[in-house]
């Protein structure tokens, strides 16, 4: 979150602390100062993936090959220089910060609503000032920059922290990023990724020494002031009694017509006439309102101390610097090698979302491009729950026997007011012969084990009697297949000319490059596949979970986003489809796709059939919705039953789900937290 406005307030009112640097030239004088040290910068990814996505388009699902190569050129770029790139990304959601969390998730939700709203007045992409990022964006980079060749980390804790720390015990040149914490850790460099020209290499280092020197403080004084104009550990709110004071004590040499700019230096100029000890820090903890944490200041202090790092604040004794390894004793597994292998595999962005169940029995999940106002389309979080209650089943072992713990989910949905996660009942999957264990499943080898890994895949999707001829499909096929038969199983709206656009995709997407899907233009945009889009995209993140949880039966390249999907190929394939056009028009009259076309078909009807699911024709014709596909817009989970279009075997299971949650929202009886969300295996 770093200090509200500090950013604002060094561009605004410090001109001398943005220096324009030539990141070439910092690198030459690195490699003349540390003969044989590579010149590294440590980037935080999570801060910059907003500016690393610049395809035209980018409501309709993502434009995946073009942003490879986006980021493959901007590698390049550092690479010529001889710079070489590490990125972080936040591996997890402090819970400290799940308030500020939800908080962004709420005000996303509304700007979700308005993007459709636009889309169905207007039936195009709005302007930049609406812009979202693509659905799953943060999660699909950290593997396409591993598929580039770079090192990338998945962070134990929050991620700005462990950035600091790798740019200061690696000798790096600069973090590059946009969070104006880093001006408060007492650490390399801190470069822009908002100002940087990459076809030049230059931008903006920002200088804490020339801050310090306008605020008319010093380095150790940062901490406290970030502390002090509130942080993620200190609310503002505890602290505005306290700025009011410090505006009529001590208020600023100049005044500004900026409120915030006076804030800033009336609190800088309070904390420079206090003697620098832990005696002061106990003296403002008194006096500040924070309730009955009366350690929230010191702990908020001792948040910028990187290891190593001692500071007046703080006796030697009450330092307690944050450290990136974790406790077992507290983790939901009590395996030490499974845990150990889940967590390297976690840091070196090799598995996904399973350190955090295995450790914490916690995952989340953002919000994704989905119409809340559609009727027929569950969100993705409930189409994808079964899948995931029985990949928490394989992690958790639940079939051992005993009490199997419940995880907790954080995950954005219609209705669902995040004030506390969904507390999900893990569920065994129907695996031939029974599930195998995680040793079997991640340290065993052999043909045998091999094919256990792909049948317990399978399985999480309800596929496990159709082994044989998904394997006999290429990997990316094969698991694109597996997503859209549990999606037509799954939801009984999605109709055949659905599934042709899902298969036309597919086949088309394979000999276009990335050069050709910029070229492709849209007339206009359909919300419905904005909104189908979103949840494959999805869909591939929960198939990446169980690829992990199960022993890695595919690559996990095999399953991303610029093998499969491509959202204006999708919008394009999607309106032909509801208009009516021919399979030969679908598939651009390649002959040599339409007998895989039509056994891909066979193959998902037949497994619907075995399910009682028949898909039926349903075409949109110019892809506007009908006023019986719409609903007044109301934050209430009360709308949610007309939501559920879950088919068997779950549509009653999901049914039963939804008045659960009602009545734990409303009239129901049991205390909100003891919430128990149980779908029975099919």
């Amino acid at each position: 979150m770093g200090v509200r406005g500090l950013q604002g307030f060094v561009a605004r009112a410090c001109p001398g602390a943005c220096q324009t640097v030539d990141l070439r030239e910092m690198a030459e004088k690195h490699r003349i100062d540390h003969p044989g040290c590579p010149a590294v910068i440590v980037v935080d990814a999570m801060s910059c993936v907003s500016r690393w996505y610049t395809p035209e388009f980018w409501v309709c699902g993502g434009q995946w090959r073009e942003y490879l190569a986006i980021l493959e050129d901007f590698i390049n770029a550092f690479k010529a220089a001889g710079i070489k790139l590490v990125f972080y990304f936040d591996g997890v959601v402090e819970e400290t910060k799940r308030d500020e969390w939800i908080k962004r998730r709420m005000k996303n939700t509304q700007e979700t609503a308005r993007l459709f709203q636009y889309i169905k007045n207007y039936r195009q992409q709005p302007g930049k000032e609406m812009f979202v990022l693509p659905s799953a964006l943060p999660t699909f980079t950290r593997y396409a920059l591993k598929s580039l060749g770079q090192k990338t980390v998945c962070t134990l804790q929050e991620a700005d922290f462990e950035v600091a720390a790798y740019g200061l015990q690696n000798n790096c040149i600069g973090i590059l990023g946009q969070d104006s914490d880093y001006l408060i850790y007492d650490t390399c460099p801190y470069l822009s990724i908002e100002n940087l020209r990459l076809d030049r290499l230059v931008t903006v280092m920002y200088s804490r020494e020339v801050l310090c020197r306008v605020l008319g403080i010093s380095l150790t004084h940062l901490p406290l002031f970030a502390c002090l104009l509130g942080n993620d550990i200190v609310p503002e709110s505890m602290l505005e009694g306290f700025w009011n004071k410090c505006l009529i004590n001590s208020p600023p040499r100049i005044s500004s017509r900026n409120g915030r700019t006076n804030i800033l230096m009336s609190v800088a100029n309070y904390i420079s006439k206090i003697p620098c000890s832990y005696s002061s820090l106990k003296r403002l903890e008194e006096i500040l309102p924070l309730g009955s944490d009366k350690t929230l200041l010191c702990r908020g202090v001792n948040s910028y101390l990187l290891p190593g790092q001692r500071s007046p604040w703080i006796p030697p004794n009450e330092i307690n610097c944050q450290t990136l390894s974790l406790q077992q004793q507290s983790a939901l597994c009590q395996d030490k090698e499974i845990f150990q292998l889940a967590k390297e595999q976690h840091i070196q962005s090799e598995n996904y979302s399973i350190f955090n169940i295995l450790c914490h029995g916690e995952i989340d999940c953002s919000n994704s491009l989905e119409d809340d106002y559609d009727t027929e389309i569950p969100g993705q979080a409930l189409i994808y729950r079964p899948a995931r209650q029985h990949i928490y089943s394989i992690l958790l072992e639940s079939g051992k026997g005993g009490t199997c713990p419940l995880v907790k989910e954080w995950f954005v949905y219609f209705g669902n007011p995040l004030k506390q996660p969904d507390l999900i009942q893990p569920v065994q999957p129907s695996v031939p012969g029974g599930t195998p264990n995680l040793k079997t499943l991640w340290l065993a080898k052999g043909p045998d084990v091999e094919k256990q890994r792909y049948s317990t895949f399978l399985a999480c999707f309800h596929l496990q009697d159709e082994m044989e001829e998904l394997q006999a499909l290429e990997a990316p096929v094969a698991g694109f297949c597996c997503l859209v038969a549990y999606l037509m199983m799954q939801v009984s709206s999605l109709s055949l000319e659905d599934l042709n656009a899902f298969l036309a995709l597919i086949l088309c997407l394979k000999g276009k490059s990335a050069a050709q899907l910029t070229g492709l233009q849209l007339a206009q945009v359909e919300s419905r596949a904005v909104h189908l889009g979103a949840v494959l995209i999805r869909g591939l993140t929960t198939l990446l979970m169980a690829n992990s949880a199960c022993g890695f039966p595919f690559r996990m390249d095999d399953l991303m986003p610029w093998g499969v999907f491509d959202g204006k190929l999708f919008q394009e394939k999607y309106q032909k489809a509801h208009q009516g056009c021919s399979v030969e028009e679908l598939l651009e009259g390649n002959e040599s796709l339409y007998t895989p076309f039509q056994n891909l078909k066979s193959f998902i009807c037949k497994v619907c059939m075995a399910k009682n699911r028949t898909i039926h024709s349903r075409p949109r014709g110019n892809g506007f919705n009908t006023g019986r596909e719409q609903r007044d817009f109301n934050p209430r989970f009360q709308q949610q039953p007309h939501r559920s279009h879950i088919v068997s075997p779950y549509h009653n299971q999901m049914r039963e789900f939804t008045q659960r949650h009602l009545q734990s929202q409303g009239g129901g009886s049991g205390h909100p937290h003891e919430r128990k969300y149980h779908l029975p295996p099919q």
